[in-house]
């Protein structure tokens, strides 16, 4: 569901219209520092708002490295305490 929100772009979905991360329309962006902070606040909110019920998330990382956008999510499923990790690389 973390990628699925991620993925999606906002306006996507028509009964959600504030639903999603937008990263598919950051291929073509500029990488820079202030857009791996941007996208951090962005995806933290988001998160909160969409999936706050379901996952806790512990620690959110957004990197900005040459022509690449790093993503990690380190999140506790609520239901069952288990700790896990999502690790997402996009090439700008």
């Amino acid at each position: 569901m973390i990628e699925q929100f991620l993925f999606t772009d906002p306006g996507e979905r028509v009964n959600r219209p504030d639903f999603g991360g937008g990263l598919r329309k950051l291929v073509f962006a500029p990488n820079s520092p202030e857009l791996a902070t941007a996208l951090q606040f962005t995806i933290q909110a988001g998160l909160q708002r969409w999936l706050a019920d379901l996952i806790d998330v512990k620690k959110l990382e957004v990197t900005s490295e040459e022509a690449e956008l790093r993503i990690e999510i380190v999140y506790v499923v609520r239901r069952t305490q288990e700790q896990r990790s999502v690790q997402i690389s996009k090439p700008l």
